[in-house]
C-alpha cells in the first residue's frame, strides 16, 4: 500500500514539472510574441529552443534570450558582417568544426544551440567568466555589459510565478554579475552558475578555440 501511495505522489509530482515547464514555454512565447511581434509558433521553437540549449550548456534562458534580442531582434534569418548569420549572429567561418553538420543556420534550434555551444567554450576558455566569455563572443566589455543588463529584463519572463518579485530581480543581477552573494541553482539552467567541466562538451571537442575571432559569434 505504501508503495502505491510513493508511486501516486511521484507520478503527482512529475505531473506538477511538466505543467510548470509549460507555463515557462507559454510565458516566453507569449513575451515573445507580444514585445517582439514573433508570429507564435515561430516563438514557441525559438522558446523550446532557448531552454534545451540553456539546459544543456548550464545557460541561464534569460541570457539566451538577451543576446539574440541585441543580435537579431528575434529575426531568424538576419544577416550581418562577415556573413554572421540567424538569431545569435554565428559567423560561419569562425567556427566551422562546429558547424560541419550543420545545414541551415536561419533554423531555430541549430543557430540557438551553435550560438549557446560558442557561448559556453568561451566560458570554459574564460575560466567560467561570464564577462570575458560574452567580451569574446561579441567582441568588447560594452557588449558583455550590454547583455547582461538586458537579460535583467528577460528574468522575470523566465522566472516561476512563485519566485517572487525580490526574487527574479536578485537573480537578474546575479545573471549579470554572477557574485559569491547570489543562491545555488534551484532547479537545472534557471539561474547562472560557472560551468564545470564536464558539464558539457569543451572548446576543443565543439571545435573551438581562444584564437577564434572574438568578434565573431
Amino acid at each position: 500500500m505504501s508503495r502505491l501511495i510513493c508511486l501516486i505522489m511521484l507520478s503527482l509530482g512529475l505531473v506538477q514539472i511538466a505543467a510548470a515547464d509549460e507555463n515557462d514555454h507559454d510565458r516566453i512565447s507569449d513575451y515573445l510574441t507580444q514585445k517582439f511581434g514573433v508570429a507564435r509558433a515561430k516563438a514557441e521553437q525559438i522558446s523550446d529552443a532557448v531552454q534545451s540549449a540553456a539546459a544543456k550548456y548550464s545557460l541561464p534562458p534569460a541570457l539566451l534570450l538577451a543576446i539574440i534580442s541585441i543580435e537579431s531582434r528575434f529575426k531568424e534569418k538576419a544577416k550581418g558582417p562577415r556573413g554572421a548569420t540567424g538569431l545569435m549572429q554565428v559567423v560561419p567561418a569562425a567556427h566551422r568544426g562546429l558547424l560541419r553538420n550543420v545545414k541551415d543556420l536561419t533554423e531555430p534550434g541549430a543557430n540557438i544551440e551553435a550560438g549557446s555551444a560558442i557561448l559556453h567554450g568561451y566560458m570554459q576558455s574564460a575560466g567560467g567568466d561570464l564577462n570575458q566569455a560574452l567580451k569574446s563572443y561579441g567582441g568588447s566589455l560594452a557588449y558583455a555589459q550590454k547583455v547582461s543588463m538586458r537579460a535583467g529584463t528577460f528574468a522575470p519572463v523566465v522566472a516561476r510565478p512563485d519566485d517572487g518579485p525580490s526574487s527574479a530581480a536578485q537573480q537578474a543581477a546575479c545573471d549579470a554579475h554572477a557574485t559569491d552573494d547570489c543562491p545555488a541553482p534551484a532547479s537545472g539552467a534557471r539561474s547562472f552558475y560557472i560551468p564545470s567541466a564536464n558539464a558539457a562538451a569543451g572548446p576543443a571537442s565543439l571545435g573551438l578555440s581562444a584564437a577564434a575571432p572574438a568578434s565573431a559569434p
